[in-house]
């Protein structure tokens, strides 16, 4: 029955013909629940930057490269222009190694979105693409450590793109974590606008498996108490929900995370910051972290509370 003539009917009729057409004998399907418009690139993202084929994404590597060259492909792509200094920051630095110190030679990959209501302030979105490489003839694909904050941080981008925020945003995709945080302290070091003009920083590293507790661990809000009652009122997306902590004096050794990723760069320069990640699993940095270990639905409610916890700072900030 075309649409225009069941909107003829009187809305009685209407309910009339539409009971008609389900009897107790079949009943109605079920409505599935909606998929968010970012799930498959978001999924793809990640298959693409943990494949075998980019080897485990060393700083210096040829699947470095290659992973770098996706990401340039994807801010190209989506519209999100280069700053004035250019799309790659190269950098040289002494990192760590399992047989000690290394030069390595690294890049940095630059976006920026112009905001609306304070486009002279900026908030810095940062996730690493770099992970551990090859280590005893096995490949370690990190896609969740940290294939899964790129990709994040791109459907976060994807959404900005559509909907302008009201700063200003500048994207890194960082090279060098592994090593030492390399890549965000030369960005710290030499960023494209002033430090005084960076509200915060937002990193993503690991947002893809929080199956593990059910959370999405917000860091940082010890060391900016402001920060917490703006996130607070974030309802639970699907099986995951925003957590707050592993950032106070109690939190000890390894459940301390203020300084365990790229933000603790912006830390050290007293720059703002909030870190979003999944708790540890039993993949984390092994040669397991592969795709098919994440739950699509898991990984997308996370993305989904990341870009919430993204648009509620970029509200209430700089008022």
């Amino acid at each position: 029955m075309r649409p225009i003539r069941l909107m003829a009917l009187s809305s009685v009729a209407a309910s009339l013909l539409l009971a008609a057409c389900v009897t107790p004998s079949e009943p109605a399907a079920p409505v599935a629940p909606a998929v968010p418009a970012f799930q498959a690139q978001l999924l793809e993202d990640v298959r693409i930057l943990a494949s075998d084929e980019m080897a485990g994404r060393d700083t210096g590597s040829a699947g470095g490269e290659m992973a770098r060259n996706y990401i340039v492909g994807r801010f190209e792509a989506l519209g999100v222009p280069a700053p004035i200094m250019g799309r790659l920051q190269p950098w040289e630095a002494t990192g760590r190694t399992r047989a000690g110190p290394k030069t390595y030679n690294g890049v940095n990959i630059i976006g920026v979105v112009r905001g609306t209501r304070v486009p002279d302030k900026y908030i810095v979105v940062t996730a690493h693409y770099d992970h551990v490489g090859t280590n005893d003839g096995q490949i370690f694909n990190g896609a969740d450590d940290n294939a899964s904050g790129v990709a994040t941080m791109l459907a976060l981008a994807a959404e900005l793109k559509r909907q302008a925020p009201e700063h200003s945003v500048i994207f890194v995709a960082l090279d060098g974590e592994e090593r030492g945080l390399l890549g965000a302290k030369h960005f710290v070091e030499a960023p494209p606008v002033p430090l005084a003009s960076i509200t915060m920083n937002l990193n993503f590293d690991m947002t893809a498996r929080a199956e593990t507790d059910g959370k999405l661990w917000v860091t940082g809000t010890y060391q900016n108490p402001n920060l917490r009652p703006i996130l607070e009122g974030i309802p639970a997306d699907g099986a995951v929900a925003l957590a707050f902590g592993k950032d106070t004096p109690q939190d000890t050794g390894e459940d301390n995370w203020v300084e365990a990723s790229d933000h603790a760069a912006f830390y050290r320069a007293q720059i703002p910051f909030l870190y979003l990640g999944v708790n540890y699993h039993p993949d984390y940095h092994r040669p397991s972290d592969d795709f098919e270990r994440i739950t699509p639905s898991v990984f997308t409610s996370a993305t989904s509370l990341s870009i919430a916890s993204f648009h509620a700072l970029d509200r209430a900030l700089d008022r």
